[in-house]
C-alpha cells in the first residue's frame, strides 16, 4: 500500500514542487497539502497519514507546535520537518516534540524520500549534516535545548501569536479562550522570560525561531 503523507510548507512554490516530485514515486499518495500549521494538524486528524511533512516556520503555528499535536493525536502519525536551519536548538526541539525525521531543505530531493521510507516504517531518519551537528553539541551537554523550552505547549503559541501581531481577541478566537485566559499566558510568558513589552516578545521569538515573520 502507498505511504500516505500530508505536506505543510507555507511557501506555496515550495510546497507544490515537492508535491509534484513525491507523487512521481509509485509507493507515495499525497493526501493534502497546506501553508498553515493549524490547518495542518486539522488535516492531519482528518485524513489520518502515515507521515506529515512540515515545515519547521510556518504562520500562526510553528512546525515544532504542529508536530506536538499532531504526535499527540493518537494516530500513529510520523512527522518529518523541513527545515532551513541546521542549529543545534532547532534539531533538539523538534525531536523533543516527537518528530522522527529531521531534512534540511537545500538537501537532495533524493534525502527526503529516502526520510518517508525510513520513518514509515518506524524508524528515525536524520540528514548526514543533522547528525553531525547532534554529536557536536555533545560538547555542550549543559545549553538548554531551545529557550522556550520552559514554556507550556499554551504559553508558546501565545508568544508566537502575539509575536506576529495578533491582538488578545484575535488570538482568544484562535485558541478558544477568554481573553482574561491569554492575558494571563501572555503575562507568564513575559515573566518567564523576563520580557517587558510586545517588541521584545517579537525579537525574541524570531531569535529563538518561534517565528520567522516572513
Amino acid at each position: 500500500m502507498a505511504i500516505r503523507i500530508v505536506l505543510a510548507d507555507d511557501h506555496q512554490m515550495t510546497r507544490e514542487s515537492l508535491s509534484l516530485v513525491l507523487s512521481q514515486q509509485p509507493d507515495f499518495s499525497i493526501v493534502a497539502q497546506t501553508g498553515d500549521g493549524r490547518s495542518a494538524v486539522r488535516l492531519a486528524e482528518e485524513h489520518h497519514p502515515d507521515i506529515a511533512v512540515i515545515d519547521v516556520t510556518m504562520p500562526g503555528l510553528n512546525g515544532v507546535e504542529v508536530t506536538r499535536q499532531i504526535t499527540g493525536l493518537g494516530q500513529n502519525i510520523r512527522v518529518i520537518i523541513l527545515s532551513m536551519h541546521i542549529e543545534r536548538q532547532f534539531v533538539s526541539e523538534a525531536l523533543s516534540a516527537g518528530a522522527s525525521g529531521y531534512v534540511l531543505k537545500d538537501s537532495p530531493v533524493e534525502e527526503l524520500v529516502q526520510a518517508i521510507r525510513t520513518v514509515a516504517k518506524g524508524e528515525t531518519f536524520l540528514g548526514r549534516k543533522v547528525q553531525e551537528v547532534l554529536v557536536n553539541s555533545l560538547l555542550n551537554s549543559g545549553a538548554s535545548a531551545w529557550g522556550t523550552a520552559h514554556l507550556t505547549p499554551r504559553e508558546r503559541e501565545v508568544l508566537q501569536l502575539v509575536a506576529e501581531g495578533k491582538n488578545t481577541k484575535e488570538i482568544a478566537l484562535l485558541l478558544h479562550l477568554s481573553s482574561k485566559t491569554v492575558e494571563g499566558h501572555r503575562r507568564q510568558v513575559m515573566e518567564k522570560l523576563d520580557l517587558y513589552s510586545v517588541a521584545d516578545l517579537t525579537r525574541y521569538a524570531i531569535k529563538e525561531g518561534v517565528t520567522s515573520l516572513t
